[in-house]
């Protein structure tokens, strides 16, 4: 019996995730105790890097709808409750805070690349996901592929 009742798996889905979720699952009791989280960023954040480029439309709306698609084919894949998926925009450390909160989770679980520098141990995002949370943060080494 796992001491934790609710953990949140933070992921990007463009990158190696299936190893994290595994390893949440690995530690509920149940893929009903598993919630998945994938944050977009505010189009104000990336439109100026997009300039010059064909396509240089990127619409919030679109984005997390897209996302919201993507995260409950994943769901569904691993047995994840629909209910336990959420997308949101913003600023991904804040966002992760807020929904764990909403939610009550005990545990959040977040790969980290940590490559260099601070990063050594985590990686950014990790890390400002570490800083000023209530909850037991789990970090997953990702894997390099060879």
């Amino acid at each position: 019996m796992s001491i934790y009742k609710k953990i949140l798996v933070a992921i990007d889905y463009d990158a190696e995730y299936e190893h994290i979720i595994e390893k949440a699952l690995s530690i509920a009791d149940s893929p009903e105790d598993v919630g998945l989280v994938y944050i977009t960023l505010p189009s104000y954040y990336v439109q100026p890097y997009l300039y010059g480029m064909p396509d240089t439309s990127y619409n919030d709306v679109d984005w997390t709808k897209n996302a919201k698609t993507k995260l409950s084919e994943i769901a569904t894949k691993f047995g994840i409750a629909q209910d336990n998926v959420h997308v949101k925009s913003g600023l991904i450390a804040d966002e992760i805070h807020q929904i764990a909160n909403e939610n009550h989770v005990d545990l959040i679980v977040i790969g980290t690349h940590g490559r260099s520098g601070i990063k050594l141990l985590l990686g950014s995002t990790a890390n400002a996901v570490l800083h000023g949370v209530k909850q037991d943060v789990l970090a997953v080494r990702l894997y390099e592929k060879s």
